[in-house]
């Protein structure tokens, strides 16, 4: 990938694929600040809870649109920066910026610094970008923008908007302390509602502050996703030492029925759990673990309703804790998938009030993040309407990440309607071969 500086402040990209030869090239214009249209929150100091200091990072997601043939796209632009100006006055944090409070905390401070908007242009169709549900910065990334002058998470926007006007492309780059997936999709439904002059169907409830912690804190759960795991397998000796490489395994509707059946023993199985348990056990397999290696589960957890009272519809923030399954590789592996199971139940059904206002108290005593070593991360998008945001050019045709930590697993719906997921995957080349061995019904 190359950058030059060109006239009429427009950096040039060059995407080059493994043989050298260019596949796309994108000019960006200089970001605009968008603030919002009438003052919000100006000099407020915007709280952020436990569950949000947990997953302070930048998410990158590419949204493509199919080009409409009944109207214009040249207004795209405008379009979206008009309505993003006016949506800002409901989600007016998102117009500040990051700074630490005297607790030592991540907190807002809404100082109108507003939100980098950046109109691009590439020579190339949809079909050269091609199936998204693969992460790959180094192409994907050139739809997203990211401030290159920002050294650290305080200097990073919050949230960044790149939009490509032809055929419409979207790319966003939005910290996660401000936004889970469903408040995430929330956003864009109203930005959306806004483009097209509508009322905003819902929303949104700002204030965070019924998920402080307690004085004093109670912790009344072992806190496992924090634990610590010794790497008796050197994992992270393989993951450093050879390329990752990710690959999307689609599972269709009888492929999905036939999971469940095989993870179910007594009662019921979701797919969720079902999919999660094979894919985990598939994944630890693949990685060839000592036996008695610690290894450990965490996949989000949507705690609106599980809050008592309930979280207020439309909470805008992090609504979502980890469910954590801790357990040996050696009883994983050689386990047939209830097992694996079992645990993913067990872990959701202990996901309760108590167990969320501990994990909460936890942070606020310790301010520890979930170790990753030995760790799986499972997030599912299958529910999350990202595709469904009409700006008045219609849905979106593919929505995705434009780049994933290779410990994560995401599951993404299929856009063709149908009842199957796709699971995206990263593992270093050595594993990967196995594990698509191991997926084989």
């Amino acid at each position: 990938m190359s950058i030059v500086h060109c006239p009429q402040n427009l950096v040039w990209m060059d995407y080059r694929d493994s043989n050298g030869e260019v596949t796309f090239i994108v000019t960006r214009s200089e970001p605009v600040r968008v603030h919002p249209v009438e003052d919000a929150g100006d000099g407020e100091f915007y709280f952020l809870s436990n569950l949000d200091q947990n997953v302070a990072g930048i998410m990158k997601t590419v949204h493509l649109f199919a080009a409409p043939t009944d109207r214009s796209t040249a207004d795209v632009g405008r379009v979206l920066r008009d309505a993003l100006a006016k949506v800002l006055v409901h989600f007016y944090p998102f117009s500040g910026s990051l700074t630490i409070s005297p607790e030592g905390k991540l907190i807002v401070k809404c100082d109108g610094r507003g939100v980098p908007f950046v109109e691009a242009a590439a020579e190339c169709g949809m079909e050269v970008v091609g199936d998204i549900s693969i992460p790959n910065p180094e192409k994907l990334g050139k739809l997203v923008y990211v401030d290159p002058r920002a050294k650290n998470i305080l200097q990073t926007p919050l949230l960044t908007v790149q939009i490509r006007v032809r055929w419409v492309r979207r790319g966003l780059a939005m910290n996660h302390c401000m936004a889970d997936g469903i408040s995430s999709v929330d956003f864009l439904q109203s930005w959306a509602e806004t483009a097209r002059n509508r009322r905003l169907s819902r929303a949104p409830f700002l204030d965070r502050s019924i998920q402080r912690a307690r004085h004093p804190p109670k912790i009344r759960f072992p806190p496992h996703e924090f634990a610590e795991l010794e790497d008796e397998s050197n994992l992270t000796q393989l993951f450093e030492s050879e390329p990752n490489r990710y690959r999307a395994f689609t599972f269709g509707s009888d492929e999905l029925d036939r999971l469940k059946l095989m993870a179910t023993v007594d009662g019921s199985c979701t797919c969720f759990v079902a999919l999660s348990a094979f894919i985990w056990r598939s994944w630890a397999r693949a990685l060839n673990m000592d036996p008695h290696q610690k290894i450990k589960l965490l996949f989000a957890v949507d705690v609106r309703r599980r809050f008592q009272p309930p979280l207020p519809v439309g909470f805008f923030g992090n609504g979502v804790v980890f469910g954590c399954c801790l357990c040996e590789a050696g009883a994983l592996q050689d386990n047939p998938v209830p097992f694996a199971a079992r645990l993913i139940q067990a872990a959701v059904r202990n996901t309760t009030d108590r167990f969320i206002r501990s994990a909460i108290d936890y942070f606020e005593s310790n301010r520890a993040r979930p170790s990753l070593t030995a760790t799986l991360v499972i997030t599912t998008w299958t529910k999350l309407k990202f595709m469904s945001s009409d700006f008045g050019w219609g849905e979106a045709v593919q929505s995705g990440p434009a780049e994933l930590p290779h410990k994560v697993v995401v599951f993404l719906p299929q856009v063709n309607g149908m009842k199957s997921v796709t699971v995206v995957v990263g593992l270093p080349a050595s594993s990967m071969k196995a594990f698509q061995e191991m997926l084989e019904l």
